[in-house]
């Protein structure tokens, strides 16, 4: 695999603390994968050697008023969000979680749907002349997969960090994986970080 760190984004999605944190709303679905496959520790790994190298980091997040009022629950993860009254815009817990906090330099976009794949989001890429991404995150087979299938279909180089994401089920996160090596390629954080890791001359 070779990456050219220029045009290389590193995207971290949903990992704010009602999705992977044990506290969060969603941590009934996800917590016990995000701690088994030790996601967190694979996304710090994977953006702060993505830093070293120059590539960009982008973070997505979905937040939404605090009166829900640009919520429109029509899938079964939005209806959740309905019903617990999480991520709210403001809360604590829809914030990126301490442990992955941005950086200066990172970009953090916000949207209002499952899938990342948002204006504001190809807009920067294409400021940046960006056109590889590598996504990691939560859930690999909902947040995750639309986000990369949408890159794919917008005419982006998709790699999947496998160690990196995860789903409600190893069984989810696995089926996930199969169906995104249609669209895209799929390699460890190591192997990612040996292609982005700055050449000796």
């Amino acid at each position: 695999m070779e990456l050219n760190p220029d045009r290389t984004a590193i995207v971290a999605i949903h990992c704010q603390g009602d999705i992977v944190s044990g506290e969060g709303a969603f941590a009934p679905f996800f917590h016990e994968q995000v701690v088994s496959r030790n996601v967190i520790a694979n996304i710090g790994n994977l953006l702060n050697s993505a830093r070293t190298a120059g590539m960009t980091v982008i973070y997505t997040r979905v937040a939404f008023k605090p009166d829900f009022s640009d919520l429109n629950a029509n899938s079964p993860l939005l209806k959740v969000v309905e019903q617990s009254g999480c991520l709210k815009e403001g809360s604590a817990l829809a914030e990126i979680i301490p442990e992955l906090k941005p950086t200066a330099a990172d970009i953090v976009i916000t949207h209002q749907r499952i899938g990342g794949f948002v204006p504001e989001l190809s807009a920067a890429l294409e400021e940046r002349g960006i056109d590889t991404l590598v996504f990691t995150g939560v859930a690999t087979n909902a947040s995750l997969e639309s986000t990369a299938r949408a890159a794919n279909d917008a005419g982006y180089r998709v790699v999947i960090a496998e160690d990196s994401c995860s789903a409600a089920t190893h069984e989810a996160h696995t089926a996930s994986i199969e169906s995104l090596s249609l669209f895209g390629e799929v390699a460890s954080s190591t192997e990612i970080i040996g292609a982005a890791a700055p050449q000796a001359s």
